[in-house]
């Protein structure tokens, strides 16, 4: 009987060990693992073959990485490539982006984003498609990140989200019954009307968001106004227009969870 009790304990000290564990009146009781959101992002440091410096939104990342956070989940990063990727668009008089910015944990884990090799669908409970323009490059094409999201969506019934040009990245999703994944719903990403079509950037873009969204039969939708916090909430897609709507696409996802 001693050895029972005592390899009991012996087993609840490695499950405090890799979970952490809890206390309560029966002495330690061992938590659940945090759930898990992947959010994807780009190690593209140009547009194309350009020289023109490319990186991904930093907002975009900050402010739903705090939304999610904040609610008790774990967050990892993935790129094509994994390591590190380039970040831009910062602005420091924003107090949540400067914070982050002195976030060694945080900036740690840009420049040590894991490749799609690492990555388990079956862990994560959605996925968010960071923007910025070096969103357009390395992640659409990747079939192994396709191969993660779709699985994700279709076999453990998670959450496809993307913000601005991160929308970019679902264009080539497709279901196992050869639709896109977003054929037939109300989709949102960086609208056309807000690109400078006639910049050097812009003629590196392998393609329009906007039409290719509904080359694939999605409705696209947008705000003409901008900057409004804009976004698509369709089922299991969440899409949002800009940074204004980053951490309203991480609520819409915790709210969609809720009810799954």
């Amino acid at each position: 009987m001693g050895r029972i009790k005592n390899g009991f304990v012996l087993l609840l000290v490695m499950i405090c060990f890799f979970y952490g564990c809890a206390e309560d009146k029966n002495g330690p009781v061992a938590e659940k693992p945090r759930e898990r959101i992947l959010f994807i992002v780009s190690n593209a440091h140009f547009y194309g073959d350009s020289n023109i410096n490319a990186s991904n939104h930093f907002a975009e990342i900050v402010h739903a990485y705090d939304v999610f956070t904040a609610a008790g989940f774990a967050i990892d990063f993935v790129s094509p490539e994994g390591g590190a990727i380039p970040i831009g668009y910062i602005n420091t008089s924003d107090s949540l982006q400067k914070r982050y910015l002195y976030d060694n944990t945080f900036m740690d884990a840009l420049e040590t984003t894991k490749s799609p090799d690492e990555i388990k669908a079956a862990d994560y409970k959605a996925v968010y498609y960071g923007g910025g323009g070096a969103a357009m490059f390395g992640v659409p094409e990747n079939e192994s990140i396709q191969k993660i999201v779709m699985e994700l969506y279709e076999q453990h019934k998670g959450i496809i989200s993307a913000i601005c040009h991160g929308t970019a990245g679902i264009v080539n999703l497709k279901t196992q019954d050869g639709n896109y994944v977003y054929a037939g719903k109300k989709v949102n990403g960086f609208p056309d009307v807000f690109e400078r079509k006639e910049a050097e950037y812009y003629k590196t873009f392998p393609f329009s968001i906007q039409e290719r969204i509904k080359e694939g039969d999605g409705n696209f939708m947008f705000s003409e106004k901008g900057w409004d916090g804009f976004y698509q909430l369709d089922g299991r897609l969440i899409t949002g227009q800009d940074p204004s709507s980053a951490a309203i696409v991480a609520e819409k996802i915790l709210e969609t969870l809720e009810q799954l």
